[in-house]
């Protein structure tokens, strides 16, 4: 059932905890399903990270859950079986691309789908690429989206794959061409977006034993790898997509300061969130040994930020940009496109619903702060979780309340995120 919150302007003060990294917790479920087990804690329990596990589970494997939320994962050691039913990745596209190349090396027909939303997502390059490895891969409606039928299994080899759609087809074949007989090379045939995704993934190949590199035109991995996970365990780092919320909420609205706990250093490319409400005026401070970062507001000003490698920033650097005096400019953003939802249109269209002035592009989003009055108003989230956290940041300093509609999306990233606001004394109600 659909949820509406509504939210009144409210200052902030407090302390929050950052939820557990999504990507890192998909790619730590499947790495323990490629190998034959592992124990993942601090894992993000989220209806994206489920899909990935009940994926694991359909290859042989299994995941079970213990009360304080530690990740029992049983694998499927490098050969994942024909999975006995359709494989529902839900609205997760990094589920659907990871196990995509998962499936492709069982001996057998797998089929994957989706929601609506994910059924609309670009698959196409990662089918090429599997059928180029001697796969069949296809597309039940021939426009490259799922469902998907995907008959492995697929052989070593090159295959070339665009760089500019999603980072996530390069990690989902570095993952399965590790077991294969004799490894994948990946070549780029344009320049990679997102590129710090590709980082984290080989940061949790290394985690778990297997050898990945940058090469000179594209991505490798060696085949004959078995996923090992020293000690048996793996604990997920905070997620800085998710902290971006709560970090531009003090920025715009934490006179007394708000304080983050769990924003540990690591590959994640969202970490540039710190960098950019820095730039435009707010009051942060991030100690990176002890994993918190302290942020209060301040008068922002816009800037011009790229999102070629953050493109999970956009919605909340516009949110930022509607509060800022002055334009903020946020380019390279084509491939935000392709998100759950259009995300440049949306917080273009969702913002102007509030009296928020933008300029939108093909590539790019302008923000014309001093143009703008922030009004409270009634709002979609567009069943984009990142969406309805950042028109809630819009709500905080609006003029009147702003109720977001179908507010349930949230648990796709940060199941506790209103919950997090009112504690951080932000006045809200919900309604079904």
């Amino acid at each position: 059932m659909s949820e509406n919150v509504t939210i009144v302007p409210s200052t902030l003060e407090g302390t929050v905890r950052a939820p557990p990294s999504k990507s890192y917790t998909h790619r730590a479920i499947l790495a323990a399903g490629y190998a034959d087990g592992a124990t993942v804690r601090d894992a993000l329990w989220s209806a994206d990270t489920r899909a990935t596990a009940r994926a694991v589970s359909l290859f042989g494997g299994a995941v079970d859950r213990a009360e304080d939320g530690t990740l029992e994962v049983t694998g499927f050691d490098g050969r994942p079986e024909v999975p006995a039913d359709v494989i529902d990745c839900d609205n997760s596209g990094t589920t659907m691309r990871l196990v995509t190349a998962a499936a492709a090396l069982a001996d057998g027909i797998s089929v994957l789908t989706g929601d609506e939303s994910l059924r609309s997502r670009p698959q196409g390059p990662l089918l090429d690429a599997i059928a180029a490895l001697g796969g069949e891969a296809a597309s039940t409606r021939g426009n490259g989206q799922a469902p998907l039928v995907v008959t492995g299994p697929i052989a070593s080899g090159e295959v070339s794959i665009p760089g500019d759609v999603s980072s996530q087809y390069i990690t989902a074949l570095l993952m399965a061409g590790a077991v294969t007989d004799e490894g994948i090379d990946v070549v780029l045939e344009t320049e990679l977006k997102s590129a710090p995704y590709v980082d984290v993934t080989l940061e949790v190949l290394s985690d778990f034993g297997v050898d990945a590199q940058e090469t000179a035109d594209g991505f490798s991995v060696d085949g004959g790898q078995s996923y090992r996970r020293a000690g048996g365990e793996y604990a997920v780092p905070g997620d800085f997509s998710s902290i971006s919320y709560p970090l531009a909420a003090g920025a715009i609205a934490g006179e007394a300061g708000v304080r983050i706990e769990g924003a540990n250093p690591s590959a994640q490319g969202d970490t540039a969130i710190v960098e950019i409400v820095d730039r435009m005026g707010a009051d942060v401070d991030w100690d990176r040994e002890a994993g918190v970062i302290d942020v209060s507001s301040a008068s922002l000003s816009g800037i011009e930020v790229s999102v070629e490698d953050t493109p999970d920033l956009l919605p909340t650097i516009a949110t930022l940009g509607a509060v800022a005096d002055g334009e903020t400019h946020i380019t390279n953003a084509e491939h935000v496109r392709y998100k759950e939802t259009d995300r440049v249109s949306a917080m273009a269209e969702e913002l102007g619903k509030m009296g928020v002035e933008t300029t939108e592009e093909r590539d790019s989003l302008t923000i014309h702060g001093s143009d703008s009055s922030l009004e409270g108003a009634t709002v979609s989230g567009r069943g984009d979780h990142r969406i309805i956290m950042s028109l809630a940041l819009a709500g905080l300093v609006a003029d009147g309340e702003t109720t977001i509609e179908g507010t349930e999306h949230v648990d796709v990233s940060f199941p506790g995120f209103f919950d997090a606001l009112s504690g951080l004394g932000v006045d809200l109600t919900a309604a079904e």
